[in-house]
């Protein structure tokens, strides 16, 4: 979604051992609300998030350095702003919880500013795939200037090695985005649809958003019913396919910034941020639910 730093310039996306199982059994061993898995699929990864704490052989959590695209958070390691629940109403064995938080002047280890805190993991360097189907269970937050992301990014230079935004909400009930981004289709040039929903089963209901991603093709899938494909020959037109090496996995939950302030306008209270928005976060009312995430190739 959200790696749109190019040699040190801000730009907006307007746009992150196998094992074999014909189940919804996960890799820990329970039950989990999850589409049957056929004999063909090996399961790269499995994480239902029954908690109590993410599994560091998976997931990493990353710490504030590097800052992009003008968001007000830094990314800090704190169980404020990644956190379980067992209650999460309509998850099976719990949920992961992303959540920003109001801290006026937070100091980070680099002496950078912010007056916001929020979660963000990656599997780098720990899971990552070519090709497969990658998809999430999630419900979300509404209000204007949220910027929750479940995505995949390239190992090496972006955009050259590539992203994938399954996908990104900007705090709209009504819809979600995906997008693809590539040396010369990056920024506000990458390829990018939107999903429209209901009003009675908006971005505030449980959906799973996924990519199905073979070699010259993707297709974003939203409850399993196809939103957007993106073929080879549309990414070339423009620039290189940057889509045949490894992907690692990202979740996290910005506040404000500029794709917020593209689509709202807002400069007050804060850069892409509506005041009740604030208020929301300040209640501890904005939360980002993961129910599960699943990694599979055929």
């Amino acid at each position: 979604m959200k790696n749109i730093l190019e040699k040190g310039k801000l730009i907006c996306a307007i746009a992150t051992g196998c094992i074999l199982i014909n189940s919804c059994t996960s890799v820990t061993g329970k039950n989990a609300s999850v589409k049957k898995i056929t004999d063909s699929e090996k399961v790269i990864l499995f994480d239902d998030f029954s908690g109590p704490g993410l599994d560091s052989s998976r997931w990493n959590v990353e710490v504030t350095g590097m800052h992009v695209n003008n968001e007000l958070q830094a990314y800090v390691d704190s169980t404020a702003t990644i956190s379980f629940t067992a209650n999460a109403q309509g998850a099976q064995n719990g949920a992961l919880v992303l959540q920003p938080r109001f801290t006026p002047g937070f100091v980070t280890k680099d002496g950078q500013q912010f007056d916001f805190i929020s979660g963000r993991i990656n599997t780098s360097k720990k899971i990552d795939f070519t090709y497969g189907t990658a998809s999430a269970r999630i419900k979300l937050t509404a209000g204007a200037g949220l910027w929750p992301a479940w995505w995949l990014l390239g190992n090496g230079i972006w955009p050259e090695t590539g992203e994938i935004d399954i996908m990104e909400n900007i705090g709209e009930k009504d819809w979600a985005n995906a997008a693809v981004h590539g040396k010369g289709y990056s920024g506000d040039a990458g390829l990018v649809n939107r999903q429209y929903f209901t009003d009675s089963n908006d971005v505030t209901q449980w959906h799973v958003y996924a990519v199905e991603w073979t070699p010259d093709t993707m297709v974003f899938k939203y409850d399993d019913v196809p939103m957007f494909r993106v073929t080879k020959p549309m990414t070339t037109f423009f620039g290189p396919w940057a889509f045949e090496t490894p992907k690692y996995l990202i979740l996290n939950f910005a506040v404000g910034g500029i794709y917020p302030y593209k689509i709202n306008g807002i400069k007050q209270p804060f850069y892409g941020l509506h005041a009740s928005t604030l208020e929301m976060i300040k209640k501890g009312e904005s939360k980002m639910l993961v129910d599960w995430v699943k990694v599979t190739k055929k």
